[in-house]
């Protein structure tokens, strides 16, 4: 808490010397996407692969930016959640239970805002939804070379489960998990 002291005018200010606490970081709003998002997450999903598709197999990348075509057959099953930034999407992630577990799909976050808690939000979003859904786990995976989605996963709480040695297009895949 800072002190107060009297300036030379007779009124209080506080002592500089000791520093406020940074006000809390605003969450993320997320929600879940309707029909008329679709056109906007397939040009996130564009966005994001067309950024960090360097080394990866141009298949990859082709099949991970769908078309509104594509991405409507990507929602059967999955539920889909996104946060928007002044109304754009930002981040998307699809949630779908498989085997009694909840199986996150697809998760991008735009680069103009990576490390700002969008993927944070999304994930944890998923994590409430799976609860609700009474998964008792939730799984993740990605490529190992993605070292950031598997510090995501650990950050929140997930514990590296395995890993799948070429099983994606000749890619290590990590296997994610977390007890809910």
């Amino acid at each position: 808490m800072a002190s107060e002291q009297r300036d030379d005018r007779g009124g209080d200010r506080p002592n500089v010397s000791e520093k406020l606490p940074a006000p809390a970081p605003v969450p993320w709003p997320v929600e879940r996407i309707t029909h008329q998002d679709i056109p906007a997450i397939c040009g996130l999903y564009k966005k994001v692969w067309d950024a960090d598709s360097s080394g990866l197999p141009s298949e990859i990348v082709k099949t991970w930016q769908p078309t509104p075509l594509e991405f409507t057959s990507w929602m059967e099953g999955v539920t889909y959640f996104v946060a928007r930034h002044n109304g754009r999407v930002v981040g998307a992630i699809g949630c779908e239970i498989r085997h009694g577990a909840c199986h996150l799909v697809h998760l991008g976050v735009d680069p103009e805002v990576r490390r700002q808690g969008v993927a944070r939000a999304i994930v944890a979003a998923s994590i409430d939804w799976a609860k609700h859904a009474n998964a008792p786990v939730v799984w993740a995976d990605a490529l190992t070379r993605f070292t950031a989605a598997a510090a995501l996963f650990k950050n929140l709480g997930f514990a590296e489960a395995g890993v799948l040695h070429k099983h994606e297009w000749n890619e290590d895949v990590r296997l994610f998990e977390q007890l809910i």
